[in-house]
């Protein structure tokens, strides 16, 4: 760890979902360990009671709560964090976060008072664009951070600052100001972004937070620049420079042993070398039922080995028991059981000690990208099913300008058929007549590779994304340094 800073302390805040704070917590602790700062990381009190203990016993990084009544909000009670939104309450959720605007100011003028001096820079979360106000009215430099991948992020950002898109006359058109990017289709738009027009709720709520990211200081990005250049010249394109690809960001987290891990790394260690499908569609996403009942009937149809993380299709609670003689075709569970050919985990499997081990070959994947950069710091190629928001355009990405990925199919109202799932998974785990798989599976061992290269800290050796952090950080103190030569 970096010889302590105590002087120069960094204020980091997620907004309260799981995927933006676990990132968040992740990159608290590496700026923690490389550079030595104070870290003060901000959430709502329930967050904050939950991550403690998440942090490894060395870190001295500060927990603060910011106080929450949902209740206040039209929510149920404790109600801090979207996985405990049901999805008709989930905008009042998102509305009710501005309410944390003055308890935030009030927190950094304390902070200030406290030490005497504010804090060296915000970085915050783009669903929070508001804090850029709070940092500019007391003079405290801002970024935001975005655990995603650029280019992603650059198409939802752009489709949501350019609407409407539900036109009658075409099925796919451009973004005009992100030409670099092939047309986008309608069906990789989510509902609700199709029908936004401007002037309904979420539209106002989101241009305005998205807009405000644009007047930071900063964006920071979880990717490599090699992965991600279109998206980063987008990004730079709008604030002028001043954006730094810094993943891939390597948990620190403390992670209890799950009961499943043990049991899917000796279901692995059984198999041969790069045969295993990995089946995933992340912690909070699922597929319908017939679509579910589709691809396992490509999984029997295939012949390959498999590993699928299974949870009740849309409709039902995500939480609850599994019923395969229900939503699986008759007897399936058994046959592949009995033949050592598939492992159904329900609910949570080791997704890196999966991802990481011999036997896997590809990963069907909703295109989270969290999920996207385990799977290629692994030199794992991806099977593209992407649900919702930014994962359609990972997907892309993946796909058309990485060469990494195929897309399978896209959202959960498709209709797709077991043959065509079944051709995709052999396209990519198979050597056929024109080598696309060896290729994906080449391209996706090449990635591997450059984003170990991009982390890398060596004496006389620092990886891109090692450089951007330092840059980053070189900004911010020069910041501090005209400020305080300002007399400010």
């Amino acid at each position: 760890m970096a010889k302590r800073r105590e002087a120069e302390n960094v204020v980091i805040f997620p907004f309260m979902a799981q995927g933006h704070i676990l990132p968040f917590l992740s990159l608290a602790l590496h700026i923690e360990e490389r550079f030595g700062f104070t870290v003060t990381f901000v959430n709502t009190p329930l967050n904050i009671k939950t991550l403690k203990p998440s942090l490894p016993p060395h870190s001295t990084i500060n927990l603060v709560s910011l106080p929450f009544s949902s209740s206040d909000h039209g929510l149920p009670p404790n109600t801090e964090n979207t996985h405990l939104v049901s999805h008709p309450l989930i905008f009042r959720f998102f509305h009710a976060t501005l309410s944390l605007k003055p308890s935030f100011h009030n927190l950094l003028s304390h902070l200030t008072q406290l030490h005497g001096y504010p804090p060296i820079c915000i970085i915050s979360d783009m669903f929070f664009g508001w804090t850029v106000d709070v940092a500019a009215d007391l003079g405290i430099p801002h970024a935001i951070f975005n655990a995603g991948g650029a280019y992603g992020m650059a198409v939802y950002f752009s489709l949501w600052l350019n609407l409407p898109h539900l036109r009658s006359n075409s099925t796919e058109f451009s973004l005009p100001d992100f030409p670099e990017v092939s047309n986008i289709h309608l069906t990789q738009i989510s509902p609700f972004l199709l029908g936004a027009d401007g002037t309904d709720d979420w539209s106002i709520f989101l241009q305005e937070q998205l807009s405000l990211s644009f007047k930071s200081d900063a964006l920071l990005f979880n990717s490599v620049e090699a992965l991600d250049q279109t998206g980063s010249k987008y990004f730079r394109r709008k604030l002028g420079g001043r954006v730094w690809t810094i993943g891939p960001i390597r948990t620190k987290l403390k992670q209890e042993k799950g009961r499943n891990q043990d049991f899917c790394v000796e279901w692995l260690n059984n198999h041969e070398p790069c045969s295993v499908l990995y089946i995933s569609f992340g912690s909070q996403s699922t597929i319908s039922a017939s679509q579910m009942m589709q691809l396992a009937m490509a999984l029997e149809a295939s012949g390959k080995n498999f590993i699928w993380v299974v949870r009740p299709p849309i409709g039902y609670d995500m939480n609850s028991e599994f019923k395969a003689e229900e939503w699986l075709p008759e007897g399936f569970e058994d046959r592949m059981r009995k033949i050592n050919r598939g492992l159904l985990v329900r609910k949570w499997a080791p997704q890196m000690e999966i991802l990481s081990h011999r036997s896997t070959c590809a990963f069907l994947s909703h295109c989270g990208w969290n999920s996207v950069m385990e799977s290629l710091s692994h030199g794992v190629p991806i099977i593209g099913w992407p649900l919702d928001a930014e994962q359609f355009y990972n997907s892309k990405l993946l796909e058309e300008e990485v060469g990494v990925c195929v897309e399978v199919a896209r959202g959960t109202s498709c209709e797709i058929s077991h043959e065509h799932i079944r051709e995709e998974i052999e396209l990519v785990m198979c050597d056929g007549e024109n080598n696309r798989g060896k290729e994906i599976r080449r391209r996706a061992c090449e990635f591997k590779d450059i984003l170990l290269d991009a982390i890398r800290d060596e004496e006389g050796y620092r990886g891109p994304s090692v450089k951007a952090m330092d840059e980053f950080f070189d900004m911010v103190l020069s910041m501090k340094t005209k400020t305080k030569s300002l007399g400010l």
